[in-house]
């Protein structure tokens, strides 16, 4: 599992960590982990290399002058362009200049930049804010063609919240030490930081149990997956109740019930106007015309998907939300939510809003959303005391009371119709099978990303990512 921490926790770490180490330890183990990954990007090509250093004033540009020192005695043509001279890390600085490298001020260094083979983007570190400042942002825009590094993460990217404001550095790859920071793993920042490496500088036993941010991988996934026993049955498994489509959209509910059937419930139950386009595609569901109520017992509702507004809709969500087994509610059940409702139920809820949907619950432009992932999640699921994720190019799965978790396998070919209708379906089947709301989203997240990857960089339908779902299953299983 990645883990991510905040600014203020990893600052207290790095000085504990200090406290017992020989003074500019934790530096020149951060230089020397940045010259490494610098010289794997270069590959066979350090020696005669030209490289160029975007160095500010703190630490960070401390890390880009010991990192230049390394390459240049390995043979690199290394430039340090000093955008503050006087303020330059002055051990640094030495050592690079002992190792043959040369430094030049912002105003000298446009030209070494446009020459630079690879160039390292240490001009502000994981406090600073805003987008870099002239002549930080010229000497940037000199960069282009070259291979970008950033130092620890791209300038001008807030670390705490994922936020890009401005001209952030938008680099190839970022070294990250000790641990890596929540906006490195979240939209829109993360677009900016590239391919991620992560050096270890012995911060593992000063930061605390419980980080800021986590993404499940492979393992933690398969560990979570439910699986049935020898004494399984159908309804032992669980069974899911999907309460969704209208005379308008049927198609919602088919493809609510075809993520549902391959997500580890025993049976699904579909209540809903979609009744003759449900069995005509799955004639496994369990089917009512009738209300919520008339179909039978579940251990978790999915309601939403192409439900409508009008008034039997609203009696639906009434009813299941008065239902003492979990229930996730998405699209059109979203817009006819009430907080209180939500904050009244004893067993969990579960909301999966898009930027938008999310929005609106929150009294928000959808820009403000998309620009501060993070902290509407956190928002979503205050308000309503639920479990809230957010669908996006970053899906975000927020409790209120752990870290939140950060979906590191979706694609920009799931923003199609439908394909929220199919997370919703295999995320409730999950609840149905007994996880707990936050594992369920994040599992329901993974997989349902992982196959919208499994079909290809080209055009998909959500009815093609829900058919992968069992493959993509089989292959996180092993």
């Amino acid at each position: 599992m990645r883990t991510a921490y905040n600014v203020e926790t990893v600052r207290a770490a790095e000085r504990a960590l200090m406290a017992t180490l020989p003074e500019g330890t934790l530096m020149q183990r951060a230089a020397a982990g940045l010259a490494a990954a610098c010289a794997d990007l270069l590959g066979r090509r350090v020696y005669g290399a030209r490289v160029a250093l975007l160095v500010g004033s703190g630490d960070n540009g401390g890390d880009a002058l010991y990192a230049g020192a390394r390459l240049a005695r390995r043979g690199a043509g290394v430039t340090a362009v000093l955008l503050t001279p006087d303020r330059a890390h002055p051990g640094g600085l030495r050592a690079l200049r002992g190792a043959g490298g040369r430094a030049v001020t912002a105003g000298e260094g446009v030209g070494a930049v446009r020459r630079a083979d690879l160039v390292v983007d240490g001009i502000v570190g994981i406090g600073g804010k805003g987008a870099p400042r002239e002549p930080a942002q010229e000497l940037v825009a000199a960069a282009e063609g070259a291979l970008i590094v950033a130092v620890d993460l791209p300038s001008g990217v807030d670390a705490d919240t994922g936020e890009a404001p401005g001209a952030a550095v938008r680099a190839d790859a970022t070294v990250t030490f000790g641990t890596y920071k929540p906006g490195l793993l979240v939209d829109p920042a993360r677009e900016h930081a590239g391919a991620l490496r992560l050096v270890d500088i012995g911060l593992g036993p000063w930061l605390p149990s419980e980080p800021d941010v986590e993404a499940l991988q492979h393992a933690d996934v398969a560990d979570l997956l439910p699986r049935p026993s020898a004494e399984s049955d159908k309804y032992r498994r669980g069974v899911v109740g999907i309460v969704a489509g209208s005379a308008r959209y049927p198609g919602a509910a088919v493809l609510a019930v075809a993520g549902a059937l391959s997500g580890g419930a025993g049976a699904v139950r579909y209540a809903g106007p979609a009744t003759d386009a449900v069995i005509a595609r799955f004639p496994e569901t369990l089917v009512t015309a009738g209300p919520p109520a008339e179909a039978g017992r579940v251990q978790a509702w999915v309601i939403g998907p192409g439900l409508g507004d009008g008034s039997e809709a609203r009696q639906a969500l009434v009813d299941v939300l008065s239902s003492d087994v979990p229930v996730l509610v998405d699209a059109d059940g979203l817009r006819l939510l009430d907080p209180q409702a939500v904050r009244a139920r004893r067993a969990e809820t579960l909301l999966t809003p898009h930027a938008g949907e999310a929005a609106a619950l929150l009294g928000l432009s959808r820009e403000e959303v998309e620009a501060s992932r993070l902290s509407a999640v956190r928002a979503l699921a205050d308000r309503f005391g639920a479990t809230a994720l957010l669908k996006g190019s970053t899906t975000l799965v927020a409790d209120g009371t752990r870290a939140i978790r950060v979906n590191p396998t979706g694609t920009p070919w799931l923003a199609t119709a439908g394909s929220g209708d199919v997370l919703a379906g295999l995320t409730g089947s999950l609840l149905a099978a007994g996880m707990n709301a936050r594992d369920a989203a994040s599992v329901g997240a993974y997989l349902h990303g992982l196959a919208a990857r499994a079909l290809g960089s080209a055009p998909i339908t959500s009815l093609g990512v829900a058919e992968e779902l069992r493959r993509v299953w089989l292959d996180v299983s092993r």
